[in-house]
């Protein structure tokens, strides 16, 4: 039984998460309020007129239209409109011909004007400027709005889908999982465009910062049943956890009075000058309420073993290309992963980062440059698709078992019982599984052995709120290197140590934090969607002539320049000339420094032992002193580019 017994209310302004674990029913719930799953008793009782919209994880797209029309008419009635204007406009025409009377030549011209005038309705509050925005808003690239919905990959059609509900503004909109096609820009885009939602929504999501900062009431599917709280996930957890200590200290209370009540009764029972005690007490005992703590769900609990100790380059790229065809994707990178590191690897949609790591992981070739992983390095690799290339007719204790054949039984079960598969579930064939369980699977199939270096491609895709948690509890702890891809910035931000960039055929090691990157991106978004309306209305008319810039306008712009270079030098040239001086320094003593490097390891050196100790005295002090010079230098780019950042976002990037 997934429900039994629900309640549910939704006001108009409702701002709800729902959450509950893989399994408990959540998308079930969304599909009963879309109409979309039958109830087996009770009913949904909907205000006359509401327009319900659901977005599901999965969905067919049919092709034959472009991306825009199947937007524009993704409100209820628009394309009904456009085709009652063609017939009736066909009428007329056929009406006149035919010389039919003016009457009902009038009346026809009469339905028209007012099927105008309903179009004009939906221009006025469903205009292709919006559609346009929101395309823009999602990542799409000016044109892509004239591209046959079909040319688009499962992803972007998904996107597609969730711009032409954003669109349709209905009355009550259901999200499952709505930032699984997302990258991080569109997510923050997406972020923004929810909070000025004034209409009721549904979101399950594995984000604990996207949903925080999106809702004002919980709907949790407990072992108990479906249970509301008031406020974000944050409060939740607070409210859930004083619920449990208050009824763990009242069902102790009464287990205490409980037994000091059985206590009497068995000690005077057999006393007939305390049988009126005795029946007092036993009618009392009668009357006790019992209490029923709440049942602890299983949640994904694990952690890494400890990881063998590899060289200190664990990963050396140098002049990395990869190109499907015409279509280049990096024309040459350079990159070191250093051991120990975690890499967040960010960037748009399509822009390589799947691509990069599967080159790393070498699940795919590279056409030239050079990958090289450092001596002792053991990769595991965990993919999207990895928990859908399960042998879908093994058990989840044989998939897991086949990944280390030196793994014992024991170890095996035990490791699937962090999994949250317990008793027979093991036993379970891969093909009955939801795609949260089977990528549990895939993640216990990686743990099984795991090695010191982890490659993982949006690993929390999959996972409830609960588990994508506890996953990032267990890579914080992780002793090995890590290099993953991730929209989820909650992941990102308790995870990475370093951020990649991947953006324009490069690799950014990008200097300064994922909410400056999200920033910097909401500016380009921005800038995106203007551009993207300005090339859609010079492929539907001619473009206006540009209107000429004034004398006063150009003095005025050379003027701003002017004192945001002068804002611009005067704040950074201190920073940049410290940041030289510092360089020039570091380049003067690495020098020298290497030839005694390549002296000490001369061992006719060590036959002559003053001279042996002047080297080793003289390094030892170079040594020092340009570790000195590096940590002031780190610190002083970083203090130039933080500097940078704060220019650009007060003045725009420089010209």
């Amino acid at each position: 039984m997934v429900f039994d017994s629900v309640s549910l209310r939704l006001g108009n302004r409702d701002r709800i998460g729902l959450i509950g674990p893989n399994g408990s029913g959540k998308t079930t719930l969304l599909k009963v309020l879309a109409g979309q799953q039958e109830l087996d008793d009770g009913k949904v009782t909907r205000a006359r007129g509401v327009r319900v919209a659901w977005l599901p994880q999965d969905l067919a797209v049919a092709s034959g239209r472009t991306l825009l029309q199947m937007i524009l008419g993704s409100v209820p009635g628009r394309l009904a409109l456009d085709a009652d204007l063609a017939a009736t406009a066909a009428e007329l025409e056929r009406a006149q011909a035919a010389g039919e009377s003016e009457e009902s030549v009038l009346e026809l011209a009469e339905a028209i004007a007012e099927l105008h005038e309903r179009i004009d309705h939906f221009e006025r509050f469903f205009g292709e400027h919006e559609a346009l925005a929101i395309l823009a808003g999602l990542g799409f690239a000016p044109g892509d709005e004239l591209r046959d919905v079909g040319e688009f990959s499962g992803g972007w059609k998904m996107r597609g889908v969730l711009a032409g509900l954003l669109f349709q503004r209905p009355d009550v909109l259901l999200l499952d999982e709505p930032t699984n096609h997302l990258d991080m820009p569109s997510v923050a885009w997406f972020s923004d465009f929810l909070k000025r939602w004034s209409r009721c929504f549904i979101l399950i999501s594995h984000d604990r910062e996207f949903l925080n900062e999106q809702i004002d009431r919980i709907v949790s599917l407990e072992p108990e049943g479906v249970r509301s709280y008031p406020g974000n996930y944050e409060r939740y957890l607070v409210q859930r956890a004083e619920e449990e200590t208050i009824l763990a200290g009242k069902a102790k209370n009464l287990a205490r009075e409980r037994e000091r009540l059985e206590r009497f009764v068995d000690r005077f029972r057999a006393q007939a000058t305390k049988a009126r005690a005795v029946q007092s007490r036993i009618k009392s005992l009668e009357k006790m309420e019992s209490v029923e703590t709440y049942a602890k769900r299983s949640v994904m609990r694990f952690s890494f073993p400890a990881t063998t100790r590899p060289v200190a380059d664990v990963i050396r790229i140098e002049g990395l290309r990869k190109a499907y065809g015409e279509h280049v994707v990096f024309p040459g990178v350079d990159l070191t992963v250093k051991r120990g590191e975690k890499i967040g690897i960010i960037g748009v949609n399509g822009a390589g980062k799947t691509t990069l790591l599967r080159m790393i992981a070498n699940e795919i070739p590279h056409d030239a440059g050079m990958i090289k992983l450092g001596g002792g390095v053991d990769v595991g690799y965990y993919a999207q698709h990895h928990a859908d290339t399960l042998d879908m007719t093994s058990t989840v204790f044989d998939v897991v078992a086949r990944a280390n054949p030196l793994a014992t039984p024991a170890r095996v079960r035990s490791l699937l019982g962090a999994f949250m598969f317990s008793g027979d579930d093991v036993d379970k064939p891969v093909k009955v599984l939801s795609g949260g369980e089977r990528a549990r699977v895939a993640l216990a199939r990686l743990l099984v052995a795991p090695g010191n270096l982890l490659l993982m491609d949006e690993p929390t895709n999959h996972l409830d709120l609960e588990s994508s948690e506890s996953l990032c509890e267990a890579l914080k702890d992780y002793d090995g290197t890590l290099v993953f891809v991730s929209h989820n910035r909650s992941l990102v931000r308790n995870l990475a140590s370093k951020i990649w960039n991947v953006e324009n055929q490069a690799v950014d090691v990008y200097p300064g934090s994922l909410d400056e990157y999200l920033y910097s991106m909401a500016q380009r978004r921005m800038e995106v969607a203007a551009t993207g309306a300005a090339t859609v209305g010079s492929l539907r008319s001619n473009a206006a002539p540009a209107k000429t810039m004034s004398r006063e306008d150009d003095k005025a712009r050379k003027r701003k320049e002017a004192e945001a270079r002068q804002k611009r030098s005067a704040r950074l040239g201190p920073l940049e000339k410290k940041v030289a001086q510092l360089e020039e320094r570091i380049a003067e003593l690495e020098p020298a420094q290497a030839k005694r490097s390549v002296e000490l390891a001369d061992p006719d050196v060590y036959a002559d032992e003053a001279r042996r100790n002047t080297l080793l005295s003289d390094y030892q002090q170079a040594a020092e002193k340009l570790e000195e010079l590096i940590a002031r230098w780190e610190a002083s780019q970083a203090e130039l580019e933080t500097a940078k950042a704060a220019l650009d976002a007060e003045l725009g990037p420089a010209g």
